[in-house]
C-alpha cells in the first residue's frame, strides 16, 4: 500500500501543475468568487446546471497549490453529478477535512478526494483545502461573494488559530 503522505503530495503536485477545469466558463448561470484572507487564496468558480445537474464547471483564480489541487479535484468530482450529490459531497468533504468524518471508518461519496483527508492534521491549510468547496456551495446558493472568515458563512469553520 503507498504511503499516505507520499500519495497526497504526490495528487497535490499533480493538479497544481496541470489543475483540471482551470480556465473561465463562457455563459455560466452560476457564479461565485471565495476568498481566504488569511492565506491570500483568491478563487472563482462558475458552472452551468442543466436543471439539477452541473453540466460544466470551471475555476480561476491565485491559491496555494492545496487550494488549486482541491478545486481541480472537486470539479472533476461534481461535473455531472447532481446539485444535492454536490452538497452532499461539499458536506462530507468539509467533515473530512475538520476531522469530523473517519474516511477509514465511516460511509462517504468521497472516492479519490480522501487523499484530502491527511489535511486535518495542518489546521492552518485546511481553509485552503476548503475554500472550493465554500465557493462551490456559494455558487449553487447564488451568493456572490464569500469567505472562509464570515460569520454568514453556512460552512464557516473556526479551526485553530486558522
Amino acid at each position: 500500500m503507498a504511503d499516505p503522505k507520499s500519495l497526497y503530495q504526490e495528487v497535490i503536485l499533480d493538479h497544481n501543475r496541470k489543475p483540471r477545469n482551470y480556465g473561465e466558463l463562457a455563459q455560466a448561470n452560476h457564479k461565485a468568487e471565495g476568498h481566504n484572507p488569511l492565506c491570500g487564496d483568491h478563487l472563482s468558480i462558475a458552472l452551468n446546471l442543466d436543471g439539477e445537474r452541473i453540466e460544466s464547471i470551471a475555476f480561476q483564480g491565485e491559491s496555494c497549490a492545496i487550494c488549486k489541487a482541491s478545486a481541480s479535484m472537486m470539479t472533476a468530482s461534481v461535473k455531472g453529478k447532481t446539485r444535492q450529490d454536490a452538497e452532499t459531497q461539499i458536506q462530507e468533504f468539509r467533515d473530512m477535512a475538520t476531522g469530523q468524518l473517519d474516511v477509514e471508518k465511516q460511509p462517504h461519496h468521497l472516492g479519490r478526494l480522501t487523499v484530502f483527508s491527511g489535511v486535518r492534521d495542518l489546521p492552518t491549510r485546511v481553509k485552503c483545502a476548503i475554500l472550493p468547496w465554500h465557493t462551490l456551495h456559494a455558487a449553487l446558493h447564488a451568493v456572490p461573494d464569500i469567505s472562509t472568515e464570515s460569520d454568514n458563512d453556512p460552512m464557516h469553520a473556526p479551526i485553530g488559530d486558522a
